[in-house]
């Protein structure tokens, strides 16, 4: 199945996905997404900085991860392999230790302007949770915890709930009033004593704050990621409007059990730290917001299935109506010129054909005007002549006067 990739982003060479994450067809989203955490963290770049066949490894375990991720790629590809990817769609995520400052500059611009990047979590951080050799400050249900956390950095926070509190569900929200770039991370205890990273939320720009939040309400949640398909998006701007639901993936998590569970603030900025308030709430006291929510996650999903049969209705009447305003743009310059074509043809019917101007740009005149001009008088004399003559008698005789006045 090994084919040359048509996509920069990609591994030179593709192998099956579920061969390079050494699990089956059959697996489950989370046994997956085990894999793949497992393998991302054994070929990091910042634990292989001078092994560049380990950079390339990570970058295959990542592209295939991102296939195998999103359930509507991980279909198309069950059915008919590559070929039925975009891969344009197929996103990437950069590694900010291992980008170098100019590189890192330019990350943070594109990011300015509004490109989605996605970025992974430091080897460091996740390798020290899986030692269990974090720091782990407490959340008490119903508080609010401020911190400044630096970049490629994280803080862990457990939060202890009762049978009550696990019955009822838990939300977990962090905010940035700086608009700080961070993730919200979940870990789970795995069975040496350390930390499995389970669930991660991206920040997002929700008006003058970033936030991100996690809610273990006993229903299936989603989260949306604004970076899935970000470059098809960009060279079609109305897919920006079609796709944005494609972002949707399902939380793997949706309800705790009572004990302690550990989350962690991640600091994702660029360049410096970033300033965070995460809090933890119980959901009884939030019963009616509760089911509003549960609504609003089934009518979302159900818009999802609508936009996709409404595109395709939009591409053809899209497609009509720009042949019909080409077809506008040739019928007006037609009958332009078949009212330019009459108008020249009316002004040929003329008898004074003389008014028109000629090529030298002097104007001709009505025939017989110079000749008539030039022509004798009816005497038989020109009229130049006659008078000529008459003011050489008139002269003579006003001599021949003065002389006999004289």
């Amino acid at each position: 199945m090994d084919a040359k990739t048509g996509g920069a982003s990609a591994p030179a060479l593709r192998r099956d996905p579920y061969e390079v994450l050494c699990v089956s067809r059959e697996s489950t989203d989370q046994e997956i997404k085990t894999a793949y955490r497992k393998l991302a963290l054994k070929y990091h770049p910042d634990k292989n900085a001078n092994n560049p066949e380990a950079s390339e490894h990570f970058k295959e375990v990542a592209y295939s991860y991102s296939i195998l991720s999103d359930p509507e790629k991980r279909r198309q590809y069950d059915a008919a392999g590559f070929e039925a990817l975009d891969v344009d769609g197929i996103d990437m995520e950069i590694d900010l230790s291992n980008l170098g400052t100019v590189n890192t500059m330019f990350a943070a611009l594109f990011s300015k302007l509004g490109v989605p990047i996605k970025t992974t979590i430091s080897a460091n951080v996740l390798e020290e949770a899986l030692n269990g050799t974090v720091t782990v400050r407490p959340l008490p249900i119903g508080t609010s915890v401020g911190g400044k956390v630096d970049k490629q950095s994280a803080h862990f926070f457990g939060v202890t709930i009762n049978e009550e509190q696990a019955e009822a569900g838990i939300v977990v929200r962090v905010t940035s009033g700086a608009q700080s770039k961070f993730k919200l991370l979940y870990f789970e205890q795995d069975a040496t004593g350390g930390y499995g990273l389970a669930l991660q939320e991206d920040s997002e720009k929700t008006g003058k704050v970033t936030s991100a939040g996690m809610y273990f309400l006993h229903f299936q949640v989603y989260r949306l990621d604004s970076t899935v398909n970000a470059l098809a998006m960009a060279k079609d701007p109305e897919a920006a409007f079609f796709k944005q639901l494609e972002g949707l993936q399902p939380c793997e998590v949706s309800e705790l059990k009572p004990g302690t569970h550990i989350f962690a603030v991640y600091g994702d900025n660029f360049f410096k730290p970033a300033t965070y308030t995460i809090e933890a709430v119980c959901a009884k006291s939030y019963e009616e917001t509760t089911e509003k929510l549960k609504e609003i996650e089934a009518q979302i999903l159900t818009k999802r299935n609508e936009l996709r049969q409404f595109e395709t209705e939009y591409r053809k009447a899209l497609a009509r109506f720009q042949e019909v305003t080409n077809r506008y743009s040739q019928e007006k310059e037609s009958v332009d010129e078949l009212l330019k074509q009459r108008e020249s043809i009316h002004s040929s019917f003329t008898a004074v054909r003389g008014l028109s101007t000629v090529s030298n740009g002097s104007t001709s005149k009505i025939p017989g005007e110079d000749s008539r001009a030039d022509s004798p008088g009816e005497d038989g004399s020109s009229d130049g002549k006659d008078k000529a003559t008459r003011k050489k008698w008139f002269n003579l005789n006003l001599k021949g006067s003065d002389k006999r006045l004289g």
